[in-house]
């Protein structure tokens, strides 16, 4: 049995870039990668988030030949070029593009919003957080002829905005739509793209949302659990089935252009 599941999910001999490294989350999802066998090389804009983490995956994984960093701008087009560079140099290739980089700016009414906090949050999460690396990548796997997998990062709100979050929704949702674009185009190059939408997972950049300081659910926190059937919060832990499901080429070969959603059954909720 340990023979089966190991050639059907094991990453021996992958090497895969987790953008958003220097993260909570995504480092937790690089050590997943890591803990399957794959090199992982975690990319952030932060270095010593990114030593911090390195740190701890080379702990996790048992082995500190596996583990790597690469400083980036991933709003800088010449920035990821020298940094798949210099990943590739590190190993030798890249077959994974895990893409994690993403996240908020504050919230606010309809009438209240900035627009230049749109624009930020419409970069980060939709242009360093999912077209800008899958440019690169592709063109890399395409002249190459590599197998690649693209993993985006959605979330529930690519499926209904959620309040005073409108840039986020509006990325979110574009996420979900270009991951079908990006699989739609590269399927004839045996490219893989899909995506994972988690649930309400605490993790650092919600927890004053959802959580107050005695670890007893905010106002917000207490709609989504009354809108989640599990009537709980999810683990990171929780995820890692589907990102290791969706990034094997043995296991989900024939998948690709789906969004996975990892949220206790909120989007079933009904009443």
């Amino acid at each position: 049995m340990a023979n089966y599941l190991e050639n059907m999910f094991g990453l021996s001999g992958k090497t895969a870039v987790v953008t958003g490294g220097g993260g909570v989350l995504c480092s937790q999802m690089g050590a997943a990668l890591a803990q399957a066998g794959a090199n992982v090389i975690l990319w952030d804009i932060r270095q010593e988030a990114l030593d911090e983490k390195v740190a701890v995956l080379r702990k996790t994984c048992g082995d500190d030949k596996r583990v790597s960093s690469v400083q980036v701008n991933l709003m800088d087009e010449e920035s990821i070029k020298k940094a798949l560079e210099a990943s590739i140099k590190l190993y030798g290739k890249v077959d994974i593009l895990l893409n994690g980089a993403g996240g908020n700016r504050g919230r606010a009414t309809l009438q209240d919003v900035k627009a230049e906090d749109i624009e930020f949050v419409l970069k980060l999460n939709l242009l360093a957080g999912c077209i800008l690396p899958v440019k690169h990548f592709s063109k890399y796997w395409i002249d190459n002829k590599i197998k690649g997998a693209i993993l985006n990062i959605a979330s529930m709100a690519s499926y209904n905005p959620l309040s005073g979050v409108y840039a986020y929704s509006a990325a979110k949702a574009a996420v979900m739509n270009q991951t079908m674009a990006q699989a739609k185009e590269l399927a004839p190059y045996a490219i893989r793209a899909n995506a994972i939408a988690p649930g309400f997972i605490v993790a650092d950049q919600n927890r004053a949302l959802l959580l107050n300081p005695d670890n007893s659910p905010t106002p917000r926190g207490q709609s989504v659990l009354a809108h989640t059937p599990f009537g709980r919060f999810g683990e990171a832990e929780e995820m890692m089935g589907a990102v290791l499901f969706l990034v094997s080429e043995k296991a989900a070969s024939f998948v690709s252009g789906i969004t996975v959603p990892v949220d206790g059954a909120y989007l079933a909720f009904n009443i």
